[in-house]
């Protein structure tokens, strides 16, 4: 056997992957699956932004750009940035990058290794856990809890920040939860961070726009007294509905304590990716400067689902579900259905067709809850809620 590296052990996986594969597994055997379990937008790109990458591609931009990105992307990304938060950054702090997972590896690269403690949302993101393990780093989950709308709780997150912390990561809106942390709760934790100033954070904000009811998402850019130490993660695949053009975009610090990082992340590129394919740039200024109206169709059609979902879960023998602010993810509290939620959510998919993720998936906390995605058509929502209620009914 070869020797590799114990690092190499740790790594996790992002099991809607895994999920999603069986799913198109069962439906090549003949299956009728509906997947609510992957979170990618069932819409089209819209077309003006295909075109624009076709466009690049007959003007013959197939080469190398710079592991930063063109310039003229980073500039889109800068106006993309005043636009929805007010805050004017410089293009020299702006990084694009093959997707958003890009930004999570370099950041917690830089920040993690044996002794380090890196704090996290749990329930969160499976990639935040995987690559602090895969650093030798300490995950510190920070308890993202139903009874608080499934909002982080800056009290909470606070208290556990040690000596040995080197980086916060935070995340709304949230996947998988569909929590948006209020301003007020964002506020509080700023001021608290200010006893802990060696402490980096990274604030992933990919569903900055997918915001319902009122809500609007509070960018950590809005607070210049942790901007030399915060790390911003986006990008276009939810929001233009880009998830297969892999494109991201990161902020990163300035000034004199944190301006050093962008080299790093720079170098980083140079070493692993090289750069952001050119026709894939061109399409992502033509997502930022060109017309907003398919984000707000498909904003609708999210809102509108998200409430049919809400409404049939509760009416669910056992499940109960909090009505999601953001994202396109409802987490529902199957705990009382009897199942464990693994095997819920696996059994769902092999005997009634339906396609979702376990809980614990996303973090210890994640027991007693399935993430389910609404991004999929009110139809096939309709049917996978009647396949839900039969099988439970048995």
């Amino acid at each position: 056997m070869l020797h590799t590296i114990a690092a190499f052990d740790r790594l996790g996986e992002e099991n809607a992957f895994a999920v999603l594969a069986r799913a198109t597994a069962l439906a090549h055997q003949g299956r009728d699956i509906i997947n609510l379990g992957i979170g990618q937008p069932d819409f089209k790109t819209p077309q003006h932004i295909v075109e624009a990458a076709i466009k690049a591609l007959r003007d013959g931009h197939h080469g190398y750009t710079p592991a930063s990105g063109l310039l003229a992307t980073r500039e889109a990304v800068v106006r993309r940035t005043l636009t929805t938060t007010g805050v004017e950054v410089s293009p020299e702090n702006v990084m694009i990058l093959p997707g958003g997972k890009p930004t999570m590896f370099a950041a917690i690269l830089m920040f993690g290794e044996p002794g380090a403690e890196i704090l996290y949302p749990d329930p969160g993101f499976p990639i935040y856990r995987s690559m602090i393990e895969f650093t030798g780093a300490a995950p510190v989950p920070v308890p993202i809890r139903e009874e608080n709308g499934f909002a982080f709780s800056a009290e909470e997150t606070l208290a556990l920040i040690t000596p040995k912390t080197r980086l916060l990561i935070l995340n709304s809106p949230a996947n998988p939860t569909g929590g948006v942390t209020p301003r007020a709760e964002i506020e509080k934790l700023v001021k608290g961070l200010a006893k802990h100033p060696e402490v980096a954070i990274l604030s992933d904000e990919i569903y900055d726009v997918m915001t319902y009811d009122g809500e609007t998402h509070c960018s950590l850019l809005n607070f210049p007294e942790i901007r030399d130490r915060l790390i911003v993660l986006n990008g276009w695949s939810k929001t233009w509905a880009m998830t297969g053009w892999r494109m991201g975009w990161s902020i990163w610090p300035n000034g004199e304590k944190g301006a050093h990082l962008y080299d790093k992340v720079r170098k980083l590129a140079v070493n692993c990716w090289s750069c952001v394919n050119a026709p894939s740039q061109y399409a992502g200024i033509a997502a930022i400067d060109g017309p907003q109206d398919d984000v707000e169709k498909m904003m609708r059609a999210f809102d509108n689902r998200r409430k049919i979902v809400v409404e049939g879960l509760n009416a669910l023998p056992g499940i109960s579900c909090i009505t999601p602010k953001g994202a396109f993810y409802a987490f529902p509290n199957v705990s009382k259905t009897g199942w464990k939620a693994k095997k819920l959510a696996s059994a769902l998919l092999e005997d009634a067709g339906v396609a979702l993720i376990g809980g614990p998936d996303f973090g210890v906390l994640g027991e007693g809850y399935v993430r389910l995605s609404y991004a999929n058509s009110e139809e096939n929502i309709l049917r996978a809620l009647e396949r839900i209620e039969a099988f439970l009914a048995k």
